[in-house]
């Protein structure tokens, strides 16, 4: 909290941030609860794109077998696109995004990468 206190032009010291934190975190225990808190997102249509990969498991000739799934989604419409791969490899996130692509037909104005690692 410091460090971006400082970007945002904070000259004090790391004491008096310090005690401020340690004040509030004592009195949060008195403070009304929030039950529900969220940010309104609104994407104006072909805006924006979400993409990620996941792993799933399918039987392949009797055999359980780890592939990978592309997922693409519209943030305006939530219409979604998936593509399965054998693996997750450079020339197969090209080919995802021009089969996703063709099937919404055309390409947003951005889209974003959802990066998740596996523990």
């Amino acid at each position: 909290m410091f460090e971006c206190l400082q970007v945002e032009g904070y000259q004090g010291s790391y004491g008096p941030v310090q005690r401020f934190v340690l004040d509030w975190k004592q009195q949060a225990p008195h403070r009304p609860s929030t039950t529900q808190a969220f940010v309104p997102l609104a994407f104006p249509a072909g805006e924006t794109c979400q993409f990620d990969w996941s792993h799933e498991y399918v039987i392949l000739n009797g055999v359980l077998q780890t592939i990978k799934v592309a997922h693409f989604r519209l943030a305006y419409s939530r219409r979604m696109f998936l593509a399965t791969y054998p693996r997750e490899a450079q020339e197969m996130v090209f080919d995802a995004h021009i089969k996703a692509f063709e099937h919404f037909g055309g390409v947003p104005k951005r889209w974003c990468t959802i990066i998740r690692r596996q523990s």
